[in-house]
């Protein structure tokens, strides 16, 4: 597996390369961005990413594309390994991969070709085996289906500055009309303003942030009756079904590998 920086890979002459990385628990990379889409793979544990435009969760044996040239802070919850493949701009067009960050589901097969990829010279044949690894791993990426596991954030500064802080701290109790108050708007201005610009209403933004603090926290390690009663939820019970409702299974096995 090549441990690597991936600028030294940037300019190959290939559609895709792929690079291996074991971090310890809490390290941060600091925003930066690539010349290349990224399909950033948490193999293990849980990688937590900030982009201006919202923030991203990806539990184990999920990954998250992020576009060509979009800057992104990096954030290890626990031992985290993982596994990158990088896409060149006019391949990720080609593919149809989209203009922004979104999480996804990772197959069998494509955690297995993700595996092999890093194994394989930068510069593999492209007319033998390798070239058709990573052709077949291109087409799996760009077949992976979107998991809902993001908050985006508005573009207006006063929305983002609060969405910002509640990220940090998120609780379902948090009122809309505290929130309103705060940006200087009526509760009307601010409902209108936040679905046009976020494309959610605020109380579905408010369980998507608390579900990202959950994914988080439980990838630490903490036990689910302490996240539930911590992110405002009537009983753990309670967070499990909300939990189910939106990933399809309850927080006890969503963490564990191949779920």
């Amino acid at each position: 597996m090549r441990n690597t920086r991936v600028n030294a890979y940037e300019d190959i002459p290939r559609e895709v390369v792929a690079t291996g990385n074991d971090y310890p628990p809490h390290r941060v990379l600091p925003s930066h961005a690539h010349k290349r889409g990224q399909l950033l793979y948490a193999a293990t544990g849980v990688v937590a990413v900030t982009t201006a435009g919202g923030s991203w969760v990806v539990p184990p044996r999920r990954a998250l594309w992020i576009p060509p040239g979009v800057a992104h802070e990096v954030c290890m919850n626990g031992t985290v390994s993982t596994r990158s493949a990088y896409v060149r701009r006019e391949t990720a067009a080609r593919l149809g991969l989209p203009g922004r960050c979104r999480v996804i589901e990772v197959s069998p097969l494509l955690h297995a070709l993700l595996l092999e990829a890093v194994d394989l010279p930068a510069e593999y044949d492209l007319d033998g085996r390798d070239g058709r690894v990573m052709a077949l791993l291109l087409d799996e990426i760009a077949a992976a289906p979107a998991l809902p596991l993001n908050a985006p954030l508005p573009a207006d500064p006063r929305l983002a500055r609060l969405c910002r802080a509640l990220l940090q701290a998120p609780a379902l109790e948090i009122d809309i009309d505290a929130m309103a108050h705060k940006a200087g708007m009526s509760r009307r201005s601010f409902t209108r303003l936040f679905r046009a610009q976020t494309g959610m209403s605020f109380g579905l933004w408010r369980q998507q942030a608390c579900l990202l603090a959950a994914l988080t926290r439980l990838g630490r390690g903490e036990p689910v009756t302490r996240v539930a009663a911590e992110l405002g939820y009537g009983s753990a019970s309670a967070f499990a079904a909300a939990f189910r409702r939106a990933l399809g299974v309850p927080p006890s096995r969503y963490l564990l590998p191949g779920d």
